[in-house]
Protein backbone atom coordinates (compact mmCIF):
# COMPACT_ATOMS: atom_id res chain seq x y z
CA UNK A 1 0.00 0.00 0.00
CA UNK A 2 2.80 2.26 0.69
CA UNK A 3 4.48 2.06 -1.99
CA UNK A 4 0.98 1.87 -4.35
CA UNK A 5 0.68 5.00 -2.84
CA UNK A 6 3.80 6.75 -3.93
CA UNK A 7 2.73 5.50 -7.62
CA UNK A 8 -0.03 7.16 -7.49
CA UNK A 9 1.44 10.74 -6.34
CA UNK A 10 4.39 10.66 -8.45
CA UNK A 11 1.48 9.80 -11.70
CA UNK A 12 -1.17 12.83 -9.99
CA UNK A 13 1.70 14.90 -9.35
CA UNK A 14 2.77 14.69 -12.92
CA UNK A 15 -1.06 15.88 -13.91
CA UNK A 16 -1.27 18.54 -11.42
CA UNK A 17 1.51 20.02 -12.59
CA UNK A 18 0.53 19.82 -16.42
CA UNK A 19 -2.86 20.81 -15.51
CA UNK A 20 -1.95 23.68 -13.02
CA UNK A 21 -0.02 25.40 -15.94
CA UNK A 22 -2.49 24.92 -18.01
CA UNK A 23 -5.09 26.74 -15.97
CA UNK A 24 -3.18 29.20 -15.00
CA UNK A 25 -2.40 30.22 -18.29
CA UNK A 26 -6.51 30.28 -19.60
CA UNK A 27 -7.44 31.82 -16.42
CA UNK A 28 -5.54 34.26 -17.12
CA UNK A 29 -3.49 33.69 -13.27
CA UNK A 30 -0.45 33.48 -14.43
CA UNK A 31 2.26 34.64 -11.71
CA UNK A 32 -0.07 36.73 -9.92
CA UNK A 33 -1.31 35.71 -6.16
CA UNK A 34 -3.39 33.52 -8.06
CA UNK A 35 -1.48 31.08 -10.10
CA UNK A 36 1.54 31.02 -7.14
CA UNK A 37 -0.80 30.00 -4.61
CA UNK A 38 -2.84 27.40 -6.76
CA UNK A 39 0.67 25.40 -7.70
CA UNK A 40 1.91 25.71 -4.35
CA UNK A 41 -1.37 24.00 -3.21
CA UNK A 42 -1.33 21.40 -5.70
CA UNK A 43 2.42 20.19 -5.23
CA UNK A 44 1.96 20.20 -1.35
CA UNK A 45 -1.43 18.00 -1.48
CA UNK A 46 0.48 15.22 -0.19
CA UNK A 47 1.82 17.06 2.71
CA UNK A 48 -1.78 18.70 3.15
CA UNK A 49 -3.58 15.26 3.27
CA UNK A 50 -0.78 13.74 5.76
CA UNK A 51 -0.61 16.72 7.82
CA UNK A 52 -4.84 16.71 8.10
CA UNK A 53 -4.72 12.82 8.38
CA UNK A 54 -2.08 12.82 11.65
CA UNK A 55 -3.95 15.95 13.10
CA UNK A 56 -7.27 13.55 13.15
CA UNK A 57 -5.93 10.83 14.68
CA UNK A 58 -3.73 13.11 17.02
CA UNK A 59 -0.09 11.76 15.76
CA UNK A 60 0.74 15.33 15.72
CA UNK A 61 4.72 14.06 15.79
CA UNK A 62 4.05 12.34 11.56
CA UNK A 63 2.61 15.72 11.05
CA UNK A 64 5.15 18.30 12.24
CA UNK A 65 7.96 16.17 10.96
CA UNK A 66 6.74 15.87 8.27
CA UNK A 67 6.23 19.63 7.02
CA UNK A 68 9.15 20.62 8.80
CA UNK A 69 11.49 17.56 7.43
CA UNK A 70 9.58 17.63 4.27
CA UNK A 71 11.44 21.45 3.59
CA UNK A 72 14.76 19.91 4.08
CA UNK A 73 14.40 17.20 1.94
CA UNK A 74 12.04 19.30 -1.04
CA UNK A 75 15.54 21.78 -0.65
CA UNK A 76 17.10 18.37 -1.83
CA UNK A 77 15.31 17.86 -5.14
CA UNK A 78 17.49 20.67 -6.03
CA UNK A 79 20.48 18.36 -6.27
CA UNK A 80 18.67 16.19 -7.89
CA UNK A 81 17.82 18.87 -10.87
CA UNK A 82 21.30 20.31 -10.97
CA UNK A 83 22.23 16.74 -11.88
CA UNK A 84 19.50 16.67 -14.40
CA UNK A 85 21.80 18.69 -16.11
CA UNK A 86 21.55 22.48 -17.37
CA UNK A 87 24.28 22.30 -20.20
CA UNK A 88 27.12 22.39 -18.40
CA UNK A 89 26.44 24.98 -15.72
CA UNK A 90 25.69 24.44 -12.42
CA UNK A 91 21.72 25.30 -12.06
CA UNK A 92 21.71 28.18 -9.68
CA UNK A 93 24.31 30.01 -12.36
CA UNK A 94 22.05 29.51 -15.17
CA UNK A 95 19.06 30.43 -12.91
CA UNK A 96 20.44 33.30 -10.76
CA UNK A 97 18.40 36.48 -10.06
CA UNK A 98 17.50 38.03 -6.87
CA UNK A 99 14.00 37.09 -7.02
CA UNK A 100 14.93 33.74 -6.58
CA UNK A 101 17.46 35.11 -3.39
CA UNK A 102 14.26 36.83 -2.08
CA UNK A 103 12.01 33.48 -2.35
CA UNK A 104 14.84 31.97 -0.50
CA UNK A 105 14.71 34.53 2.48
CA UNK A 106 11.03 33.80 2.79
CA UNK A 107 11.34 30.57 3.41
CA UNK A 108 14.11 31.56 6.13
CA UNK A 109 11.67 33.90 7.84
CA UNK A 110 8.51 31.69 8.04
CA UNK A 111 10.95 29.35 9.59
CA UNK A 112 12.24 31.77 11.79
CA UNK A 113 8.39 32.59 12.80
CA UNK A 114 8.24 28.64 13.34
CA UNK A 115 11.18 28.27 16.29
CA UNK A 116 9.54 31.68 17.39
CA UNK A 117 6.19 29.41 18.00
CA UNK A 118 7.82 26.45 19.46
CA UNK A 119 8.31 28.61 22.41
CA UNK A 120 5.43 30.02 23.48
CA UNK A 121 2.95 28.58 26.21
CA UNK A 122 0.91 26.27 25.01
CA UNK A 123 -2.57 27.95 25.97
CA UNK A 124 -1.49 30.74 24.28
CA UNK A 125 -4.77 30.23 21.70
CA UNK A 126 -8.17 31.89 21.19
CA UNK A 127 -11.02 29.72 19.34
CA UNK A 128 -8.33 26.97 18.13
CA UNK A 129 -6.06 29.33 17.34
CA UNK A 130 -2.54 30.04 18.13
CA UNK A 131 -0.74 33.51 17.46
CA UNK A 132 2.47 31.62 15.62
CA UNK A 133 0.11 29.99 12.94
CA UNK A 134 -1.48 32.87 12.52
CA UNK A 135 1.77 34.52 11.92
CA UNK A 136 2.93 32.24 9.72
CA UNK A 137 0.35 32.89 7.41
CA UNK A 138 0.22 36.67 7.88
CA UNK A 139 4.51 36.32 6.70
CA UNK A 140 3.91 34.49 4.17
CA UNK A 141 1.32 36.68 2.62
CA UNK A 142 3.09 39.42 2.83
CA UNK A 143 6.05 37.70 1.38
CA UNK A 144 3.87 37.20 -1.75
CA UNK A 145 2.76 40.42 -1.92
CA UNK A 146 6.37 41.35 -2.06
CA UNK A 147 7.04 38.92 -4.82
CA UNK A 148 4.93 39.75 -6.91
CA UNK A 149 6.28 43.57 -7.05
CA UNK A 150 9.43 42.03 -7.75
CA UNK A 151 8.20 40.02 -10.45
CA UNK A 152 7.01 43.49 -12.35
CA UNK A 153 11.07 44.20 -12.08
CA UNK A 154 13.65 45.61 -9.21
CA UNK A 155 15.12 48.57 -9.33
CA UNK A 156 18.61 46.52 -10.29
CA UNK A 157 20.57 46.14 -13.66
CA UNK A 158 17.87 43.97 -16.08
CA UNK A 159 15.19 43.80 -13.51
CA UNK A 160 17.09 41.65 -10.76
CA UNK A 161 18.72 39.51 -13.68
CA UNK A 162 22.70 37.91 -13.80
CA UNK A 163 23.77 38.16 -16.91
CA UNK A 164 24.55 34.87 -18.82
CA UNK A 165 21.49 32.76 -17.63
CA UNK A 166 18.30 31.12 -19.30
CA UNK A 167 17.55 33.14 -22.13
CA UNK A 168 13.89 33.04 -22.14
CA UNK A 169 11.49 34.58 -19.40
CA UNK A 170 10.87 32.82 -16.07
CA UNK A 171 7.66 30.48 -16.58
CA UNK A 172 8.10 30.13 -20.35
CA UNK A 173 7.52 26.47 -19.75
CA UNK A 174 4.27 27.33 -18.61
CA UNK A 175 3.18 29.11 -21.46
CA UNK A 176 4.48 25.85 -24.04
CA UNK A 177 2.58 23.61 -22.03
CA UNK A 178 -0.36 25.47 -22.51
CA UNK A 179 -0.11 25.33 -26.38
CA UNK A 180 0.80 22.05 -26.37
CA UNK A 181 -2.14 21.21 -24.82
CA UNK A 182 -4.56 23.56 -27.07
CA UNK A 183 -3.05 21.69 -30.27
CA UNK A 184 -3.95 18.60 -28.30
CA UNK A 185 -7.44 19.17 -28.32
CA UNK A 186 -7.51 19.45 -24.30
CA UNK A 187 -9.95 22.28 -23.33
CA UNK A 188 -10.56 24.18 -20.16
CA UNK A 189 -12.99 21.90 -18.65
CA UNK A 190 -11.31 18.64 -19.32
CA UNK A 191 -8.08 20.24 -17.73
CA UNK A 192 -9.88 21.35 -14.85
CA UNK A 193 -11.45 17.24 -14.45
CA UNK A 194 -7.83 16.19 -15.10
CA UNK A 195 -7.22 18.54 -11.90
CA UNK A 196 -9.77 17.46 -9.33
CA UNK A 197 -9.26 13.83 -10.40
CA UNK A 198 -5.59 13.83 -10.22
CA UNK A 199 -6.06 15.82 -6.80
CA UNK A 200 -8.81 13.58 -5.32
CA UNK A 201 -6.37 11.17 -6.09
CA UNK A 202 -3.06 12.85 -4.30
CA UNK A 203 -4.96 13.26 -0.80
CA UNK A 204 -6.45 9.66 -0.96
CA UNK A 205 -2.91 8.19 -1.55
CA UNK A 206 -1.39 10.98 0.96
CA UNK A 207 -3.60 9.58 3.91
CA UNK A 208 -3.03 5.87 3.16
CA UNK A 209 0.64 6.59 2.80
CA UNK A 210 0.57 7.86 6.09
CA UNK A 211 -1.41 5.38 7.83
CA UNK A 212 0.89 2.39 5.82
CA UNK A 213 3.95 3.79 6.21
CA UNK A 214 3.87 4.61 9.88
CA UNK A 215 2.66 1.08 10.63
CA UNK A 216 5.22 -0.38 8.16
CA UNK A 217 7.95 1.87 9.64
CA UNK A 218 7.20 1.70 12.82
CA UNK A 219 7.19 -2.22 12.91
CA UNK A 220 10.93 -1.30 12.00
CA UNK A 221 11.97 0.50 14.93
CA UNK A 222 11.67 3.97 13.13
CA UNK A 223 9.77 6.79 15.14
CA UNK A 224 7.70 9.08 13.79
CA UNK A 225 9.92 12.36 14.12
CA UNK A 226 12.35 10.24 11.19
CA UNK A 227 9.96 8.46 9.55
CA UNK A 228 7.84 11.96 8.89
CA UNK A 229 11.08 13.84 8.20
CA UNK A 230 13.05 11.04 6.01
CA UNK A 231 10.99 8.09 4.17
CA UNK A 232 7.62 10.34 3.96
CA UNK A 233 9.41 13.55 2.87
CA UNK A 234 11.20 11.69 0.61
CA UNK A 235 7.39 10.43 -1.08
CA UNK A 236 5.64 12.93 -0.76
CA UNK A 237 8.12 15.45 -2.66
CA UNK A 238 7.82 13.47 -5.63
CA UNK A 239 5.50 15.26 -7.62
CA UNK A 240 7.85 18.59 -7.06
CA UNK A 241 10.96 16.27 -8.55
CA UNK A 242 8.15 15.10 -11.51
CA UNK A 243 7.89 19.04 -11.68
CA UNK A 244 11.42 20.11 -11.74
CA UNK A 245 12.52 18.03 -13.97
CA UNK A 246 9.97 18.82 -16.49
CA UNK A 247 11.24 22.56 -15.99
CA UNK A 248 14.42 21.89 -16.22
CA UNK A 249 13.99 20.06 -19.39
CA UNK A 250 12.04 23.01 -20.83
CA UNK A 251 15.55 24.73 -19.89
CA UNK A 252 13.18 26.99 -17.34
CA UNK A 253 15.50 26.79 -14.90
CA UNK A 254 14.16 29.46 -12.78
CA UNK A 255 10.52 28.02 -13.01
CA UNK A 256 12.03 24.71 -11.55
CA UNK A 257 13.85 27.08 -8.32
CA UNK A 258 10.59 28.72 -7.53
CA UNK A 259 8.46 26.16 -7.53
CA UNK A 260 11.04 24.23 -4.82
CA UNK A 261 11.02 27.49 -2.65
CA UNK A 262 7.55 28.60 -2.91
CA UNK A 263 6.66 24.90 -2.00
CA UNK A 264 8.67 25.12 1.07
CA UNK A 265 7.34 28.55 2.27
CA UNK A 266 3.52 27.31 1.98
CA UNK A 267 4.17 23.88 3.59
CA UNK A 268 4.47 26.10 7.37
CA UNK A 269 0.85 27.38 6.97
CA UNK A 270 -0.71 24.13 7.23
CA UNK A 271 0.24 24.20 10.89
CA UNK A 272 -2.87 26.11 10.68
CA UNK A 273 -5.04 23.54 9.78
CA UNK A 274 -3.63 20.98 11.89
CA UNK A 275 -4.26 23.53 15.06
CA UNK A 276 -7.82 23.82 13.96
CA UNK A 277 -8.35 20.25 13.21
CA UNK A 278 -6.43 18.76 16.23
CA UNK A 279 -8.24 21.21 18.81
CA UNK A 280 -5.09 23.11 20.36
CA UNK A 281 -1.81 24.75 18.61
CA UNK A 282 1.01 22.27 17.43
CA UNK A 283 3.71 24.15 17.64
CA UNK A 284 4.43 24.48 21.16
CA UNK A 285 4.17 20.71 21.46
CA UNK A 286 7.19 20.72 19.14
CA UNK A 287 10.04 18.51 20.36
CA UNK A 288 13.77 19.14 19.85
CA UNK A 289 14.10 17.32 16.70
CA UNK A 290 11.53 19.90 15.14
CA UNK A 291 13.39 22.67 15.91
CA UNK A 292 16.41 20.85 14.81
CA UNK A 293 14.55 19.91 11.27
CA UNK A 294 13.66 23.65 11.34
CA UNK A 295 17.56 25.14 11.38
CA UNK A 296 18.60 22.24 8.85
CA UNK A 297 15.63 23.65 6.34
CA UNK A 298 17.18 26.82 6.97
CA UNK A 299 20.46 25.97 6.30
CA UNK A 300 20.08 24.44 3.64
CA UNK A 301 17.99 27.06 1.67
CA UNK A 302 20.69 29.75 2.87
CA UNK A 303 23.28 27.54 0.77
CA UNK A 304 21.19 27.50 -2.35
CA UNK A 305 20.55 31.14 -1.66
CA UNK A 306 24.58 31.86 -1.57
CA UNK A 307 24.52 29.80 -4.93
CA UNK A 308 22.64 32.14 -6.99
CA UNK A 309 24.52 35.14 -5.79
CA UNK A 310 28.04 33.52 -5.64
CA UNK A 311 26.92 31.49 -9.09
CA UNK A 312 30.10 29.40 -8.78
CA UNK A 313 30.58 27.87 -12.13
CA UNK A 314 32.47 24.61 -11.49
CA UNK A 315 30.54 21.09 -11.69
CA UNK A 316 31.80 18.58 -10.03
CA UNK A 317 30.05 14.92 -10.20
CA UNK A 318 27.46 16.94 -12.29
CA UNK A 319 26.56 19.41 -9.33
CA UNK A 320 27.92 22.34 -8.41
CA UNK A 321 29.49 23.56 -5.14
CA UNK A 322 26.14 24.20 -3.69
CA UNK A 323 24.31 20.89 -4.73
CA UNK A 324 27.74 19.29 -2.97
CA UNK A 325 26.96 21.63 -0.30
CA UNK A 326 23.83 20.79 0.32
CA UNK A 327 23.89 16.88 0.04
CA UNK A 328 26.76 16.99 2.72
CA UNK A 329 24.87 19.13 5.15
CA UNK A 330 21.60 16.81 4.93
CA UNK A 331 23.11 13.60 5.34
CA UNK A 332 25.06 14.98 8.52
CA UNK A 333 21.33 16.78 9.59
CA UNK A 334 19.82 13.14 9.50
CA UNK A 335 22.57 11.72 11.10
CA UNK A 336 21.89 14.23 13.78
CA UNK A 337 18.66 14.14 14.11
CA UNK A 338 18.58 10.31 14.65
CA UNK A 339 21.27 11.29 17.35
CA UNK A 340 18.78 14.28 18.79
CA UNK A 341 15.88 11.77 19.06
CA UNK A 342 12.60 13.41 20.36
Amino acid sequence: MFLLSAGIIWYAGIRLSDTTDVLSERLHLGSALGGVILLAVATNLPEAAITVSAAMSHHLDVAVGNILGGIAAQTVVLVILDVAGTGGAPLTYVAASLSLVLEGALVVAVLAVVVMGTQLPGDLEFARLDPASLLIVVVWAAGLLLLRRAGRGLPWHEGGDAPDTQPEPKGHSRTKKEARATSSGIGTRRAAVVFGVAAVATLVAGVVIERSGEELFGRLGMSGVAFGATVLAAATALPEISTGLTSVRMGDHQLAISDIFGGNAFLPVLFLAASLISGRPVLPDAHRSDIYLTALGSLLTLVYMAGLIFRPRLLRLRMGVDSRAVLALYALGIAGLLAVGG
